[in-house]
């Protein structure tokens, strides 16, 4: 039976193996930097950056059980949010709904509840009585001028509270 020598690494095989070790390296070296730098100039994104701004509430009228509020929602930041829902500790009994106004095709207009909003990166989204909107249930005594705090409820930026105040329909811009 021969003798079992033990593995020694000499000269040759070093050099034979060093190839194969640099390689993996060299790649791992390059993407770190490539990513450090990448990061370095701000390119790897920021969390969303949302402002509220712009809260009108329309003018309960008449007999009406409901109202609408609108605002505009900034997301400056690198990535997107979600506007979930809209609450008011000041509104009637119920609770405010996200809703989309539309036409019909019979020239009618109906409320469609929506779940959430995107609110993409870089972008605003501006409610408004043609398009999305808050519907609130209006509060006896609402008069243009009183303002009426609502928080809105972000998916990734959490709660931001903001007044609203109250307006009559045409008024302002709405």
């Amino acid at each position: 039976m021969t003798e079992q020598r033990p593995w020694r690494p000499t000269r040759r095989r070093l050099t034979d193996t060093l190839p194969a070790l640099l390689a993996p390296l060299a790649v791992c070296g390059l993407a770190l930097g490539g990513l450090s730098t990448w990061t370095a100039y701000g390119n790897a994104g920021s969390p969303a950056r949302i402002e509220v701004t712009g809260g009108k509430v329309f003018a309960p009228s008449g007999a009406t059980p409901v109202t609408a509020a609108f605002f505009r929602i900034t997301n400056s930041g690198g990535a997107g949010d979600r506007l979930l829902k809209v609450t008011s500790t000041e509104a009637g009994t119920g609770r405010p709904t996200l809703s989309r106004h539309a036409m019909t095709s019979s020239n009618t207009a109906s409320d469609q509840t929506v779940n959430s909003a995107a609110v993409p990166a870089g972008e605003s989204l501006a409610m408004s009585p043609d398009g999305l909107d808050v519907t609130v249930p209006a509060k006896k005594g609402w008069q243009p001028g009183d303002l009426v705090s609502f928080t809105l409820h972000f998916e990734r930026s959490g709660a931001v509270k903001i007044l609203a105040v109250v307006v009559r329909p045409g008024q302002g811009g709405t």
